[in-house]
């Protein structure tokens, strides 16, 4: 956990900024994501692939800013093992896309509660340095009950990249909460210099 000592009011308003700038980065893909996923995706095959990919190959991205954003003093094991379960994932549904949709949601159900899990315990582990995170911490919890979900429905009827969009959507929400969270955070710490 994340002692209060291992950050000053500078890094601590350093690193809000950071993570703020990368909450609405990450929100914003995952808006383009699921319009485009709900727009195009439904009747075009590749570009569906090419939007399955991309999903997971982001999160990797989204995790070395995420790394990036916070002082070396920072335990970042839960990032590095995020960023590998991603990597993994994109590998993962690569194959899986080889399979059929049902094996490729099976494996985005898997990868969203394993990233889940890690968002919930980040929320857990960053709320008292930053405030703001409770909305990390449902939608870690909540990303893990999609997976269940997928995972449970992935051989149903009508099941595509377009039952995914909602997760993104709903992802989004979530980082754009916690973004506006933030403000309230840098304004603290940047008064109290």
């Amino acid at each position: 956990m994340i002692s209060t000592n291992q950050f000053n009011s500078g890094q601590a308003a350093e690193t809000a900024r950071s993570l703020q700038k990368l909450y609405f980065l990450r929100a914003a893909f995952s808006i383009i994501w699921a319009v485009l996923v709900i727009a195009l995706a439904k009747n075009n095959t590749a570009f569906a692939t090419v939007l399955f990919i991309i999903y997971p190959a982001w999160d990797v991205v989204a995790t070395y800013f995420d790394i990036r954003a916070n002082p070396a003093t920072v335990n970042k094991t839960p990032q590095y093992v995020n960023a590998v379960i991603s990597v993994l994932t994109t590998f993962g549904v690569v194959l899986a896309l080889q399979n059929g949709i049902p094996q490729t949601i099976i494996v985005f159900g898997a990868w969203a509660i394993l990233t889940g899990l890690i968002q919930l315990v980040l929320g857990l582990r960053r709320r008292k340095q930053f405030g703001g995170q409770w909305s990390m911490i449902i939608s870690g919890g909540q990303s893990m009950l999609a997976g269940g979900v997928f995972i449970a429905m992935a051989h149903g009827p009508n099941q595509g990249i377009t039952s995914l969009a909602g997760y993104a959507l709903f992802g989004a929400f979530y980082f754009l909460l916690t973004a506006f969270k933030l403000f309230k955070t840098i304004k603290a710490t940047s008064v109290s210099l």
